[in-house]
């Protein structure tokens, strides 16, 4: 019997879940105010928080779930006992529409299985772009994933439509896809990525130069929000400084905007050879951490590592307070002469913090109150690291059980309701 849409959707709406690499930001801001449908930005949406907490506002689905491929890591894998379903391009279309009249999402994330080709499924996944940009004039939020071995000309057309490009790694390293997934290529996802990126910059490029004819329209944009990946964690036997050696060449290489970190689960139908528990959430959530750092906060992967025993960044605290606490000798700092770099590692200011901090000090000495309302409350952290005009933090720097005073308390664990 053939499948109603709803019930497509609750099949392929769960199949995408396990893809962390989507967020609405970086695109180009339109809106529906001179017609059209959807816009990037404002009011009228509304966000749904998937069970493990991340804020979804977007149609996350695949056009399918078949897939000749055989990833032991993907719940979509061929030999995977899973129910499987296929979205036509007019049924993707129609709930996209339906579903923002609705007040329901802001746009769209579109992935798919290879149950044909390559060029097959990307030929798919961009006439749903288009048709929504061309047909129905809808300027919201598009991300499509791109597929390995997919032709240049076909990631030419879905870069004109949509905001986002992204391309899954999916493992640390090329030994582990050869291990996991025999049937893909690391060369051919490189390939991929390196081609998005040039895509890109000659269309940046052409962009600042120009239309070139007064009057002539300016060159069409191509993914403005830029191109992403996902590294799935726990997986393999990667440890985190690996993973984030790894992320911090993809960015260096691909000028990528996010490198997305996914917990691994062995789903429902795990396979042989993986792990059988989740990665801890927690393990996700520090990789982010650690990710900020490296991008924004001047800090280089060795000196994490400091403070990574066995390669594995510490659970307990956030990466930063880790590594403040192996380097107390550098400590503390006086908030009215501190360099920025200095200031930004300071535990409990972020980088709006120290910004506001660098601009207050022209005026005068900050007291310890000052810090505490530029930084929004970050300095019940930040005070035995710092110096202030009233204020220095004496032995609180030595002691013993400093950590343990830091450290967020454990979270009470809920008993089991029937247990």
């Amino acid at each position: 019997m053939p499948r109603t849409l709803l019930q497509k959707l609750e099949i392929l709406a769960d199949a995408a879940k396990y893809d962390a690499s989507c967020a609405s930001s970086g695109g180009t801001r339109r809106t529906s105010r001179s017609g059209g449908l959807g816009s990037t930005d404002g009011g009228g949406l509304c966000h749904a928080y998937t069970p493990d907490g991340r804020c979804v506002s977007l149609l996350k689905i695949l056009l399918t779930n078949f897939c000749r491929y055989d990833c032991a890591y993907c719940v979509s894998r061929r030999s995977s006992t899973v129910e499987r379903a296929r979205f036509s391009v007019d049924e993707v279309v129609r709930l996209t529409l339906d579903l923002y009249r609705r007040n329901c999402i802001e746009g769209l994330f579109l992935s798919s299985g290879i149950a044909r080709s390559e060029d097959d499924t990307m030929a798919d996944l961009v006439r749903v772009a288009k048709t929504l940009r061309t047909a129905h004039d809808f300027r919201g939020y598009i991300h499509l994933k791109t597929i390995p071995g997919a032709s240049a000309a076909l990631l030419t057309e879905a870069g004109r439509w949509a905001d986002r490009l992204s391309l899954n790694v999916e493992l640390p390293s090329d030994a582990s896809l050869a291990a996991y997934a025999p049937e893909k290529s690391a060369g051919r996802i490189k390939a991929g990525l390196a081609t998005t990126r040039t895509l890109i910059e000659d269309a940046a490029t052409a962009r600042r130069r120009g239309p070139g004819v007064i009057g002539k329209a300016p060159p069409p944009r191509f993914a403005p929000a830029g191109q992403s990946t996902q590294i799935i964690v726990g997986a393999d036997r990667a440890d985190d400084l690996t993973i984030l050696g790894t992320a911090t060449s993809l960015y260096a290489s691909y000028a990528l905007k996010r490198v997305y970190y996914a917990a691994f689960s062995p789903t429902g139908h795990p396979s042989a050879g993986l792990p059988q528990a989740a990665t801890p959430l927690v393990r996700e959530h520090r990789l982010y951490q650690a990710d900020w750092l490296l991008r924004f906060y001047g800090f280089a992967l060795p000196e994490l590592a400091a403070a990574a025993p066995a390669g594995m960044l510490d659970s307990a605290i956030d990466p930063k307070l880790a590594w403040a606490l192996a380097e107390r000798g550098r400590f503390p700092v006086d908030v009215n002469r501190a360099p920025r770099e200095l200031l930004l590692r300071v535990p409990g200011l972020g980088v709006r913090a120290v910004e506001r901090i660098l601009v207050a000090r022209r005026s005068g000495g900050l007291r310890l109150a000052d810090v505490a309302r530029l930084s929004g409350g970050g300095v019940t952290r930040a005070r035995p690291f710092i110096v202030t005009a009233d204020w220095r933090p004496t032995a609180l720097l030595d002691e013993a059980h400093l950590r343990r005073r830091l450290a967020p308390a454990a979270r009470p664990v809920q008993l089991d309701l029937f247990g």
